[in-house]
């Protein structure tokens, strides 16, 4: 995979070498989609109730806040002898297959917690410079089809990971809670199905490291797209000024919200969670953080980071909206699948029944399902694209979503859900392709991995957001009943759809 010398164009890479850089998803998506569809049922076989789950879900958003700009940035200034991304690759898949085989023998609720935050920031420690990696190695025309191999490995192990415990059940193994044995209860479907997971995740990330190659930084800067990309006009100079008042502004905000969430409290403790708190503080955070960086080295590690946050292209800006709506009907999905599912169309409270079981191994298949329709979702998105554009396709796919998550309100039936999750798929295959094409061309080169890790930033606030609010809203408008966190997901996916029109259409690569 090198160049000539004195070439300024990255080589065309084959299927099979596109392949191999991204065979490594399979595995991350293995363990992904294991935590999304079976970590609120191992917290409620562990003990916690359907107000706590979203609290014990905090830990993953706030491991991904702080550590997705910091592998970015420093993969972008690392070269070993594995490379500039694949030693985080590895790292990565070594403590999340850790966390995966202790998770489901977690002798206490706080433990499994605790892993979960293992696992969550194990999982971003590879997946960041994964996607920098399809820039870094595959010319602008190529990406749109590295993006979407990535897409089919995550459809692919999401589905087989997310069926194992239906499949194993099936088979004979034990499916319901014995609370005599280690795990307090967790099902040796669930454990299984995480001991198969953690040797699927670190084969698959090992056989991207040996099988793949890296260019050496001086040699990226030397291709020709580097300056071939576009002036972003939508961009944003530095401006001190501007970071005085965002940062008075933002400090402001977090003062009034801790003050109004303390009075609410103390008036009605039991509906107003203290994670609400988090949200307050994390306002405070960020203003101090636009004052400090005014005064931050540029060069410096904290400043650089600030300053690349600050002057994000324009495409990224106006993606921001897209990427919260979306992700935050996301995150209320795989919250609360579990239990919406199991109380309305199961008719199961007790987490250690065998109805509750039952309907958590049907959502296990469900999360399957529409797992492999974002596969193959992922075949048919650029069919989609050449005919529509990218941000039609998008707002089309989102609002496919929208209608099948609301589906779960009027459904009663839980075999019909297996339709629904055809719009799931289809809203899943794009938010993971999609966005980052209409990003592609306006990233620079040098800086891949922590724009990559910046525009998480905004797959992990929603997160934080609905792990900390989604509650609060459940029980003070909705009763507690979490089949409403699915419906405010799909107002969330139809808002997450208009917004993807307002960002411009990237240049085609050619």
């Amino acid at each position: 995979m090198s160049s000539p010398p004195g070439s300024t164009g990255r080589p065309t890479l084959s299927f099979w070498q596109i392949w191999n850089m991204c065979f490594g998803f399979l595995g991350l998506q293995f363990g992904f989609a294991l935590q999304n569809a079976n970590v609120s049922r191992i917290f409620q076989s562990l003990g916690a109730s359907i107000d706590q789950l979203p609290a014990l879900w905090i830990a993953a958003p706030l491991t991904g806040l702080l550590v997705q700009p910091v592998v970015g940035y420093l993969s972008d200034h690392t070269w070993t002898r594995l490379g500039r991304r694949r030693p985080y690759f590895l790292t990565g898949a070594l403590l999340a297959s850790a966390a995966l085989f202790f998770m489901p023998r977690s002798p206490s609720l706080w433990v499994a917690a605790g892993l979960l935050w293992v696992l969550d920031a194990s999982i971003n420690i590879s997946m960041e410079p994964f996607r920098a990696f399809v820039g870094d190695q595959l010319a602008p025309a190529q990406r749109p089809a590295g993006y979407s191999m990535q897409s089919f490995f995550i459809g692919c192990g999401a589905v087989v990971a997310s069926s194992l415990p239906y499949a194993l059940a099936y088979l004979g193994v034990g499916n319901h809670a014995d609370v005599s044995i280690e795990g307090s209860g967790i099902p040796d479907t669930v454990r299984y199905s995480f001991y198969a997971g953690a040797l699927v995740l670190l084969g698959a990330v090992a056989w991207t490291v040996l099988r793949t190659c890296e260019y050496p930084p001086e040699a990226l800067l030397r291709f020709s797209d580097v300056a071939e990309r576009r002036p972003d006009e939508l961009a944003v100079a530095f401006s001190v000024s501007r970071l005085r008042r965002q940062g008075l502004i933002w400090f402001m905000i977090g003062v009034a919200g801790w003050i109004l969430v303390h009075y609410a409290r103390s008036v009605d403790p039991d509906t107003y969670s203290q994670t609400l708190y988090l949200v307050c503080g994390g306002a405070l955070a960020w203003g101090v953080a636009q004052w400090v960086q005014i005064y931050a080295r540029p060069a410096g590690f904290f400043g650089s980071i600030m300053r690349d946050l600050e002057m994000m292209p324009g495409t990224m800006r106006r993606l921001v909206p897209v990427q919260f709506f979306s992700w935050l009907a996301l995150f209320a999905m795989w919250i609360y699948t579990t239990a919406a599912v199991t109380r309305v169309h199961f008719g199961a409270i007790d987490p250690h029944s065998a109805a509750y079981n039952t309907g958590a191994n049907w959502v296990d298949l469900l999360f399957a399902t529409y797992n492999g329709f974002a596969a193959v979702a992922a075949a048919v998105i650029p069919l989609m694209v050449r005919k529509f554009g990218i941000r039609w396709s998008h707002l089309v796919n989102l609002w496919l979503g929208a209608a099948a998550l609301l589906s779960f309100f009027v459904i009663r039936n839980p075999h019909w859900l297996l339709l629904s999750m055809v719009g799931i798929g289809f809203a899943w295959a794009s938010i993971l392709s999609l966005p980052y094409a209409l990003l592609s061309d306006s990233v620079p080169a040098a800086k891949m991995g922590v724009y990559m890790g910046i525009f998480n930033f905004f797959i992990v606030i929603p997160q934080l957001v609905a792990a900390s609010v989604l509650g609060v809203v459940l029980k003070a408008l909705f009763g507690g009943e979490p089949i409403y966190a699915l419906v405010l997901g799909g107002a969330s996916f139809l808002v997450a759809g208009l917004m993807a029109l307002r960002v411009p259409e990237p240049i085609a690569a050619h």
